[in-house]
C-alpha cells in the first residue's frame, strides 16, 4: 500500500525529479489540462472542484503515510502543487495562454509565499500542511488570472 500512496504523493513519480520537484509536479497538472483542451475535453468547473476536492483528500492521506519515512513536507511530495495549481484554473477557460499564465502565477506564489502563504507552510503539520499552502497560492494566483483576464485588453 505504501507504493501506492508514494505515487499518489509524488504524482507518479515527478516529485522524483534530482532539480525543482515542485515545478515538476506542477508540469503534471499542466500537461493534465493541456490535453484536457488538446482533445476537446468539457471539463466543467463542478468538475473541476470534485478533481480539486478527491486529490486533496487523497494527496493527504497519502502524504501522511509516506511523512514517517521521508520527513514532514519532503520535497517529493508534489500532489499539493498539481491540487494548487488546478485550484488556480479555477473558473478559467482551460485554453493554452490561459495554462502557461496561471503556471507562472501559481509558482510565484508557491515559491515566494507571501500574504500567509507562509504561515500555513510553517504552522500547520502533516499532510494537511502540505496542501494547504499549495492551495492558498493556487487562490492567490487564481484571483490574479481572473483580475488579468477581465482588465488586460488583449488577453
Amino acid at each position: 500500500m505504501i507504493k501506492f500512496h508514494k505515487a499518489i504523493a509524488t504524482v507518479i513519480g515527478l516529485g522524483y525529479a534530482p532539480i525543482a520537484p515542485g515545478t515538476f509536479g506542477t508540469i503534471g497538472a499542466v500537461i493534465f489540462l493541456y490535453l484536457v483542451y488538446f482533445f476537446g475535453i468539457s471539463l466543467s468547473s463542478a468538475v473541476l472542484i470534485g478533481i480539486i476536492i478527491i486529490s486533496a483528500l487523497v494527496g493527504i492521506w497519502s502524504t501522511d503515510q509516506v511523512i514517517p519515512e521521508w520527513g514532514d513536507d519532503p520535497s517529493k511530495v508534489v500532489i499539493d502543487e498539481f491540487v494548487g495549481y488546478l485550484v488556480t484554473m479555477l473558473f478559467v477557460p482551460i485554453q493554452p495562454k490561459y495554462i502557461l499564465v496561471a503556471f507562472i502565477l501559481f509558482r510565484f506564489f508557491d515559491i515566494l509565499k507571501p500574504l500567509g502563504i507562509r504561515y500555513l507552510d510553517k504552522n500547520i503539520k502533516g499532510g494537511t500542511g502540505v496542501m494547504l499552502d499549495d492551495v492558498l497560492a493556487g487562490i492567490y494566483a487564481c484571483g490574479c488570472l481572473h483580475l488579468i483576464i477581465r482588465f488586460v485588453p488583449s488577453f
